[in-house]
């Protein structure tokens, strides 16, 4: 069965969509899903996107089985590392993401961080600071959404570019393979023309390196973004010779 690997409930702070209806919507596509919520210590200027894992796993567990895993996804900044650590502890996950949400303690949701820098310094500081984090913390599973910040770059191309920041990208990709991670193919963007043309020399290269695995994960946050766009993920997969997988104990498992 194919799965949903990245998707967020209330017990996120940026979401609201309840359990029942999330797993209704994932029945109907004939999808699996994983719930993961965020966990992000020291968010800038607003409250905490932190979580009780007991609670949350209490509130889920009835649910979890073969088509429901329950998961997280982390922020990855160096500071946060120990606690981190503790909080996966707390609960047995199934699979634990692992993103980059911040730039020097900047939430890159806000446009006041790209003001007087140029994309070239940002997006380099973003994919060095990523590769950095992938080698240096090895508590997560699988890298979450590497053109995260396309979606709010205030630049007139905020698109990440492979043929500008190869070496950049690379260096994150190298770092997934070598630390024997997944790249997670997060398919919120490829309905758009541009992030798919963007995204594909990124998988063919991470393909070229040596990386042989993905997850799909359309980081929803309302029912009807669950499994967004996955006929276009799992033919773009194909095409570059990428299995796609997800998480169970924190093991992995081909998806059929």
């Amino acid at each position: 069965m194919l799965f949903d690997s990245h998707s967020h409930t209330a017990f996120s702070a940026d979401s609201e969509m309840q359990a029942e209806a999330a797993i209704e919507a994932a029945e109907t596509k004939g999808i699996g899903l994983v719930f993961t919520e965020h966990l992000d210590f020291d968010f800038p200027g607003e409250e905490d996107f932190v979580f009780d894992p007991e609670q949350y796993w209490n509130a889920y567990e009835s649910f979890r089985g073969e088509t429901l895993r329950l998961g997280v996804e982390v922020g990855l900044e160096a500071a946060a590392h120990d606690r981190v650590r503790t909080f996966l502890q707390k609960a047995p996950f199934d699979l634990v993401i692992g993103s980059i949400h911040l730039l020097e303690h900047h939430d890159l949701y806000y446009k006041d961080y790209y003001a007087g820098k140029t994309k070239e310094e940002v997006f380099h500081r973003y994919f060095q600071t990523m590769a950095g984090e992938v080698r240096a913390f090895d508590a997560f599973d699988v890298l979450g959404h590497i053109d995260y910040i396309a979606r709010y770059a205030t630049y007139e191309n905020p698109e990440i570019e492979y043929g500008v920041y190869h070496d950049d990208i690379d260096a994150v990709l190298c770092a997934v393979i070598e630390t024997g991670r997944v790249l997670e193919l997060n398919t919120r963007r490829l309905g758009e023309r541009r992030a798919l043309k963007e995204l594909v020399p990124v998988y063919a290269r991470y393909h070229e390196l040596g990386g042989r695995y993905v997850t799909l994960g359309s980081d929803a946050h309302t029912p009807d973004a669950i499994g967004a766009n996955f006929a276009r993920a799992r033919e773009l997969a194909e095409q570059m010779g990428l299995s796609v997988v997800t998480f169970a104990g924190r093991e992995m498992e081909l998806c059929k």
